[in-house]
């Protein structure tokens, strides 16, 4: 029975299995923007994987390469893809599953499991490429800063930087908990957004200053010669990708959207509940795309004002040290401490992100493939647990050995392209099939969601393309 009141009682962790739909979890959804505000949360934990390497490596090497001619793909990149996360957040809190559940039942079979699900499961590979990237990319920026044992880049030093980021990332994901997960992901996105403002800000005043005509010059949508491979890997890598859409039904559900709108029971009581709820989701992802999006095109603009002019183009780690060797000389040493904190926060922060997101992916695709009963919480939370705890032994494992995190990212974004074409269409059949009209936007929307799944499926096209 839903609760009468003005602004809802209960958050997130309040629920003992968010995935059950337990009818006494029923709640009215906040009716105010202050309310709403309060129960934000799923997109901090998106933020949290988005602003990782793709921005900080890819984002801010395309800028060196190009300049600011290529700003407004920053935009177009993470816009675009919103309309494709929202959806398949509105069909799970209709429906109250999960993405990998739901990409189980989108035809054709294939051995009795719905070919996306067999997609996922090859995307482990993609998984483990990605992040173990991103692991050593981070531990390469504290050792740059703080030396293990040796000289900054050595293997040692590097190993060792793998190993306290490995015991920290599953120190803090034991638990399994939400909340843990959502406050962890909150701070430190605000951080890394204030970090990032901050340093292309402190650029001020130098040789490398920026003005507004540089940034009109990048709005101007245009595509420089030789740069479109780099611009398919930032498109892919920027804003939201396949596993983040996909990560964010988990969220949505564990935050309680779907279990305070209740089952769908064909009442108008529960429209109204989800369209509230759905209203949420809306807000809390387009929360999201502004700051990641403000934290990407700070990176970008530090590559494009500070190695474009000098003819730099760094490549990997590279990025890190040649900006933060221009900060010592340009801003003070305090500038390049700085830089190196913030880069290696920002990169490790994608890990703190990822490891529940992909433990719970990872987990729920065992699951379809007969592993053991999602619907079953203690098994659910015994395997997340174990899964969170042997991915980032993996990944730093893979990522002290892979010496080029760069190479690593860049084919990470070529694959998810991939994935990004199989989630765009599994997202519109679901909506289609299965999302109550009633809590559907209209046209508009629907509009946008065809143009974003069409953009998404152009982008995976020639991602194949440029591997061939």
């Amino acid at each position: 029975m839903s609760a009468n009141m003005s602004e809802p009682t209960l958050g997130a962790g309040d629920l003992d299995d968010p995935y059950a739909l337990n009818p006494r979890d029923i709640q009215d959804p906040p009716k105010t923007w202050r309310g709403k505000f309060r129960f934000l949360g799923p997109g901090m934990i998106t933020s949290a994987a988005v602003v990782g390497s793709g921005e900080l490596l890819t984002a801010t090497t395309l800028g060196a390469e190009v300049g600011f001619l290529l700003l407004w793909l920053v935009l177009v990149s993470t816009f675009i893809k919103v309309w494709v996360q929202i959806e398949l957040g509105r069909w799970s809190i209709s429906t109250g599953k999960v993405a990998v559940t739901g990409y189980n039942e989108v035809p054709p079979k294939i051995a009795k499991r719905g070919w996306m699900a067999w997609l996922v499961l090859l995307m482990f590979i993609q998984f483990l490429t990605s992040q173990a990237g991103v692991i050593s990319a981070s531990a390469f920026a504290f050792s740059a800063l703080l030396p293990i044992g040796g000289e900054p880049f050595s293997f040692v030093s590097i190993g060792s930087w793998v190993a306290i980021l490995v015991a920290i990332a599953i120190a803090i994901h034991i638990t399994n908990k939400y909340t843990v997960v959502e406050r962890i992901s909150t701070a430190l996105v605000m951080l890394i957004a204030v970090f990032a403002i901050v340093m292309v800000f402190a650029i001020q005043g130098t040789e490398f200053s920026w003005n507004a005509g540089d940034l009109m010059e990048g709005m101007r949508f245009q595509v420089a010669v030789g740069s479109f491979g780099v611009a398919l890997s930032m498109f892919g890598l920027t804003g939201v990708g396949a596993g983040e859409i996909t990560a964010y039904t988990y969220w949505c559900v564990e935050k309680g959207y779907a279990a305070w709108s209740g089952r769908n029971d064909g009442s108008e009581a529960w429209v109204k509940r989800a369209r509230g709820w759905i209203s949420v989701m809306k807000l809390d992802a387009w929360v999201a795309w502004f700051v990641y999006t403000i934290s990407t095109a700070a990176f970008y603009i530090l590559g494009a004002a500070v190695l474009h002019p000098q003819g730099i183009v760094p490549a990997g780690d590279e990025v890190m040290t040649t900006i933060s060797s221009i900060f010592s000389t340009e801003v003070g040493r305090w500038g390049a401490v700085v830089f190196l904190i913030g880069a290696g926060l920002a990169l490790f922060k994608t890990i703190i992100a990822n490891v529940p997101s992909l433990g719970r992916q990872v987990g729920n695709t065992l699951a379809v493939f007969g592993a053991f009963d999602w619907n079953d919480q203690i098994k659910r939370d015994r395997w997340m647990r174990a899964i969170m705890v042997i991915l980032p032994l993996v990944w730093g494992l893979f990522g002290t050995i892979v010496s080029s995190p760069l190479a690593l990212v860049v084919l990470a974004g070529i694959l998810n392209a991939v994935y990004l074409m199989g989630v765009a269409a599994a997202t519109v059949y679901l909506s289609h099939r299965q999302t109550d009209p009633l809590v559907k936007d209209g046209k508009f929307f629907a509009i946008m969601l065809v143009l974003s799944a069409i953009a998404v499926f152009f982008v995976g096209v020639m991602g194949l393309v440029n591997m061939f």
